[in-house]
């Protein structure tokens, strides 16, 4: 497809607004706290606009379409099941995180369990959390080389810059008012490709025709019950153990405001999905050619008016750098609070801590493009799952120990879980990779061994404390 000059107008606004945007928040940052936890002074819709605006990123659009176009419905997983965690994360997690008073979830660990457990969830939910950026930068290059007919690295080096842009300068608060912004474009470019991809499909009617049969395209289970429930499951158990957005949450000027931010992006999350898949249906249905990573930016280009088409665009793209971008905010705030000041510089100054996590960020981008660089064309949400799973086999049940029992579990169960974890997931996928997914054995080895551990440590305690008695 050929960019016409009211594409690029359309494209390039959307982009310089972000742009512009981002630099902004940095004028709000004046302490690495500012930057981590935007001073805690975050209201309701700059936490729904974090949130959106991370979750819902390139796997969430391009990743979705691409999905849709091979399978169908199944491809929903993504946005239902990041609209329940946000739920679930708002209702039930908020006051816990919010009030704990931590700026990563490590700290929040180390309050029940011990200092040790940090480094362990730090670094396996850091690869958990790369594996997620990958996705964001396949499907940022995607867009770009549709567009522009780019080397994919050229592409992806483009993404780098952008993404700097976006968070370098603002942290939280640059993902917070991006977000927002992007979430109100988000919408009227979802609702726009939706609603034309229905309309030429022709309708209910014309779907029915083109897709008679009921699997795989209709069920939410088009690729076998145990592979796409464990996608839903692993968008539930990730959000709720992953950095970028407890962060979110204790960024909130209140547990009200944090509660009511999670909710609202939980409920505008899973319509998105939808969007996307009505044009991933329609793609299959008369361009069945198209290669799978391209389908939305192929379907915007031909049957959007080349100003709306380079606006949604524009969207696509910010849509996939925020994903980027807050991902990576993620890892470098846990790399920063949870390594370098604690192991390297305990008494590093404001001043040198925020510029180590800027310089992270940049570290953390960078090596995300060479470890991409020869997956270009794999499945998009195929990364986003993966990682997920890793998260929550990492953080899931020690965190929901420390939350409902902390006077059952013990320091030593805790580290056991989370090492224990994310080992047997991913030992499970290199051994087994069309088999059972390793999320179920991943929780379910974290799972016992938090329960085992802990009724042993307890017995051990009641034993020597028996011995002691006698003496």
């Amino acid at each position: 497809m050929v960019l016409t000059t009211g594409h690029i107008i359309g494209i390039v606004s959307g982009l310089l607004l972000i742009t512009a945007v981002g630099i902004y928040s940095g004028k709000k940052v004046k302490s690495d706290r500012d930057f981590a936890v935007g001073g805690r002074q975050a209201s309701a819709r700059l936490i729904s606009g974090a949130l959106m605006g991370t979750l819902v990123s390139g796997a969430a659009t391009v990743g979705t379409a691409q999905l849709a176009f091979q399978f169908g419905f199944s491809a929903w997983w993504f946005t239902l099941g990041g609209g329940i965690a946000l739920a679930v994360l708002g209702v039930f997690m908020a006051r816990s995180f919010w009030e704990s008073k931590v700026e990563t979830l490590p700290q929040y660990l180390a309050k029940t369990y011990s200092p040790a457990i940090g480094p362990i969830s730090t670094i396996f939910t850091s690869i958990g959390i790369y594996f997620s950026m990958m996705a964001q930068i396949l499907a940022f290059t995607a867009l770009m080389t549709s567009m522009f007919s780019l080397h994919p690295m050229v592409a992806a080096s483009i993404g780098l810059l952008l993404t700097l842009a976006y968070v370098f300068f603002g942290g939280v608060w640059g993902a917070g008012m991006v977000g927002t912004i992007k979430l109100t474009l988000l919408y009227i470019s979802s609702v726009t490709c939706g609603v034309t991809a229905y309309y030429l499909v022709g309708g209910w009617t014309g779907l029915q025709i083109h897709f008679p049969n009921h699997y795989p395209w209709w069920s939410l289970f088009g690729r076998g019950f145990s592979k796409d429930a464990a996608a839903g499951f692993s968008l539930l158990v990730g959000v709720l153990s992953t950095q970028t957005y407890v962060q979110y949450i204790v960024s909130a000027k209140s547990v009200k405001a944090a509660r009511r931010g999670a909710v609202a992006a939980g409920i505008l999350m899973p319509p998105i999905g939808i969007a996307g898949i009505l044009v991933g249906l329609y793609m299959r249905a008369y361009f069945p050619d198209t290669p799978s990573t391209e389908v939305l930016p192929i379907f915007v280009l031909k049957f959007l008016p080349p100003i709306l088409a380079g606006i949604v665009l524009s969207t696509l793209l910010i849509t996939a750098i925020g994903g980027w971008a807050g991902l990576t905010l993620g890892i470098s705030t846990m790399m920063t609070k949870d390594i370098y000041k604690k192991f390297f510089r305990p008494k590093a100054s404001d001043q040198e801590t925020l510029m180590a996590q800027r310089v992270l960020i940049f570290i953390t981008s960078a090596i995300g493009l060479i470890f991409v660089a020869g997956n270009f064309g794999s499945l998009i949400l195929g990364w986003s799952f993966l990682s997920m799973g890793l998260r929550g086999c990492t953080v899931l049940f020690p965190m929901l120990g420390a939350m409902f029992l902390p006077r059952l579990v013990t320091p030593m169960a805790g580290i056991v879980a989370a090492l224990l974890g994310p080992l047997t997931d991913f030992i499970w996928y290199l051994l087994f990779p069309k088999g059972l997914d390793p999320l179920y054995p991943g929780l379910a080895v974290s799972l016992l061994a938090l329960i085992a551990v802990s009724a042993m440590s307890r017995k051990r305690k009641a034993v020597l404390e028996e011995s002691l008695l006698v003496r």
